[in-house]
């Protein structure tokens, strides 16, 4: 076992008669055998169960060895990640509070994740609701006009450069009113982190438009939509310069990217809400659009036809 004893030898017994010391022979054999298990309890550094693994062996060994059922801690941290999770049978009792992504479940990709902006999913944000006259219902995201004037513009910080543009909000004020618009245009500064400058209809749903300002919060919402997502390319656009953009998205939109020889290229957004490829590459072949919860559509068939808004079959998922 790796432990050094000491040899104890017994004493030289005394001479016996024959009957003495057939009983006194087994005695002796008795004595050294209790002196040295003695010996072995009694020396430094010794310990019963020596043969067994102890608690400080097992603390001692990696956090990447295989357990019985074949995972690992890492093979469970990359479950974590992966839209796919691994399963054990029967599952480590380890592995039983880790959350696991369904397969249904969208992986947020690193792109959507750095691209999605300031607005967050499940985040309450405070500021003020002020108003103003919508008119047709377009505004800088330039989606064109609509006959639907549950729309607010989102304050510059917030608005970052048109990723706030598509998504639907829902708004409460604290006399417990609330209402859900979708985010159109932008409130230029002053306004302030926080602040929606809503349509004239919409903050009257909320209180009596002669206040002019009240304090409200507002979370982003995945609502349902009625129809599939259209793209549009901007006017001008050719086969040497376009501008996509996405109408209609449940979600907003982290990132859009066209199939070129190379593989997918990320555009980049403008502030009124196309993404442009400057040097024409991709321009009219297929599109793919990531929203702010990772997930990624990818369309075919969207003729390079400027200023015409072309539906797809496609929407984000709600979450």
């Amino acid at each position: 076992m790796g432990m050094r004893t000491t040899k104890h030898d017994a004493p030289r017994p005394r001479p016996r008669s024959r009957r003495g010391a057939a009983v006194g022979i087994p005695l002796a054999v008795m004595a050294v055998g209790v002196l040295a298990c003695l010996a072995l309890t009694l020396l430094p550094g010794s310990r019963s169960g020596a043969g067994l693994p102890t608690d400080a062996s097992v603390a001692a060994a990696p956090t990447n060895a295989p357990s019985s059922s074949g995972s690992s801690a890492a093979a469970v941290g990359a479950a974590t990640a992966s839209t796919q999770p691994t399963v054990t049978s029967p599952p480590p009792p380890s592995a039983a509070s880790v959350p696991t992504p369904s397969a249904s479940s969208p992986a947020r990709t690193e792109s959507a994740a750095s691209s999605a902006g300031r607005i967050k999913p499940s985040v309450s944000y405070q500021g003020v609701a002020t108003s103003y006259a919508a008119g047709d219902g377009n505004g800088a995201c330039l989606y064109g006009p609509s006959g639907d004037l549950m729309i607010a513009a989102m304050n510059h910080t917030d608005y970052e450069s048109a990723k706030a543009c598509g998504a639907y909000v829902r708004v409460r004020a604290a006399n417990g009113n609330s209402i859900t618009v979708r985010i159109v245009n932008e409130c230029p500064l002053p306004c302030a982190p926080g602040q929606l400058d809503l349509s004239r209809q919409a903050f009257a749903e909320l209180a009596n438009p002669s206040l002019g300002r009240i304090p409200i919060t507002w979370t982003l919402l995945s609502p349902a939509v009625p129809d599939t997502l259209s793209i549009r390319y901007k006017t001008g656009s050719s086969r040497s310069w376009c501008g996509v953009q996405v109408i209609g998205h449940r979600n907003p939109v982290a990132v859009l990217e066209l199939r070129t020889a190379n593989g997918w290229r990320k555009l980049p957004r403008t502030d009124y809400n196309y993404f442009l490829s400057t040097d024409g590459s991709g321009c009219g072949g297929a599109i793919r659009v990531t929203d702010l919860y990772g997930e990624q559509l990818a369309v075919e068939g969207i003729a390079l036809k400027p200023d015409v808004a072309q539906q797809t079959r496609v929407q984000f998922a709600r979450h």
